[in-house]
């Protein structure tokens, strides 16, 4: 049976600049990098990244003939103790959000960008 998610993906335009963002402004660790050449770009990497203590990895890639997926709602919520704290952490690292912290019955919740405008909920239990 299946036990959980092993890795998503996250369209990326440039790679290099994709890790860089992922590991120094939100604090990832990089799981593996290596070259994964595709049909049309020999320069292509897998690269994955996690969350330090989780078990789900994020890939930073591009298929070939995806590149529409760059800059959209991604769907992915990241799970944090404390929104409007993470919130003023990530903004010091100059993440851009898109509204500050937004309290409902459900929880707390704000949406941020990756620099390729790739949007992502930052949300509480």
């Amino acid at each position: 049976m299946i036990k959980s998610i092993k890795f998503t993906s996250i369209s990326v335009r440039n790679q290099d600049a994709a890790l860089d963002f992922y590991t120094k402004k939100l604090g990832f660790i990089v799981l593996t990098d290596q070259p994964f050449p595709s049909q049309s770009n020999d320069k292509q990497r897998w690269i994955e990244v996690g969350i330090p203590g989780a078990q789900t990895g994020i890939v930073l890639f591009n298929p070939d003939g995806h590149e529409s997926r760059i800059g959209s709602f991604t769907g992915l919520s990241f799970l944090c103790d404390d929104v409007p704290q993470t919130y003023e952490q990530l903004k010091s690292r100059g993440v851009e959000f898109v509204a500050p912290p937004k309290i409902e019955s459900w929880g707390t919740s704000a949406i941020f960008k990756d620099l390729d405008g790739n949007q992502f909920v930052l949300s509480s239990r």
